[in-house]
């Protein structure tokens, strides 16, 4: 009789569960595992050590639960040991309560180690400060020392850590570079930052990563990376050449809606300072001061 089945529909569903595994790698859009800085990359080698020692539990168990259910199947002229009486085993025990506790501690000393280093700047190199303020549905990029803002993009040299100044004039979002580091939420009336850095040239996509209404999955940026020289041609471009921003047009920006990438020469010197107090930063400045 010609055997249909199950087995066959299993191999298929499993190989197709092994290629669904797979073929992401292939796709150039899997960012995650292609960092493009040190921060990045201090994420990605944490990534990587997880799952190495995740993988010491997780194979060994998978491995003798089909051992087991293999060796000790109930079936004829099976000569699998019955030992109905056996109660425990000092040496079992320690194995499987002693090496979880090593992974624990091992991925406990190094998050600890690796958390704290991603909060300084990654390298010695003179830095960069970007406010970054998200709104429905767009990001805006003010720099404080060119005067110069951006909308859904903004340009960083090469090689220069960048600290990131977060805060939200909408609903709490979160930014986030897959290629360049972790994400930051953005929350009203905080201030929240984050240091990320590109060592090689190049455009890296940047997206909302909370969930802020139905202009949601139009809300992702652009962090164009480029070598110093040219950074500083661009600033002195936009600086020539795009309009002002002035408090009306911000006032514009912050209603709901979707708008392409956009340039200012200036902004009004207090418009970072007074979207974080105008949602309640003045009381957490004061907080902090008296803490």
């Amino acid at each position: 009789m010609k055997k249909t089945g199950i087995s066959s529909r299993l191999k298929h569903v499993f190989f197709s569960s092994v290629l669904l595994f797979l073929l992401p790698g292939c796709s150039d859009r899997f960012v995650l595992f292609d960092p493009a800085g040190p921060v990045a990359h201090t994420e990605y080698r944490f990534i990587v050590l997880s799952a190495i020692l995740v993988s010491l539990v997780v194979i060994p168990v998978l491995g003798l639960l089909i051992y087991i259910v293999i060796r000790y199947r109930d079936r004829p002229g099976n000569q699998a040991p019955y030992q109905p009486n056996w109660t425990d085993s000092k040496i079992l025990e320690v194995i499987w309560w002693g090496i979880p506790i090593l992974i624990v501690a091992i991925l406990g000393v190094f998050t600890v180690r690796d958390t704290y280093a991603l909060t300084r700047p990654p390298t010695n190199q003179k830095p960069i400060t970007i406010q970054v303020v998200s709104l429905d549905w767009k990001w805006m990029f003010l720099y404080p020392d060119s005067k110069i803002a951006t909308v859904n993009y903004c340009e960083i040299p090469t090689g220069v850590p960048v600290q990131f100044v977060l805060t939200a004039d909408a609903p709490m979002n979160s930014f986030w570079v897959p290629q360049l580091g972790g994400q930051m939420y953005t929350m009203p009336g905080m201030e929240m930052y984050l240091w990320l850095q590109a060592d090689r040239p190049g455009v890296y996509d940047g997206k909302g990563a909370n969930f802020t209404g139905k202009g949601f999955a139009h809300m992702n940026f652009q962090v164009v990376a480029k070598p110093k020289s040219e950074f500083e041609s661009w600033v002195k471009k936009v600086k020539a050449s795009a309009p002002a921003l002035t408090n009306e047009k911000y006032n514009q920006l912050v209603k709901p809606s979707i708008v392409n990438r956009q340039s200012y020469s200036s902004y009004p010197t207090s418009l970072y300072q007074n979207i974080v107090d105008k949602n309640g930063g003045k009381y957490w400045h004061t907080n902090h001061e008296h803490h």
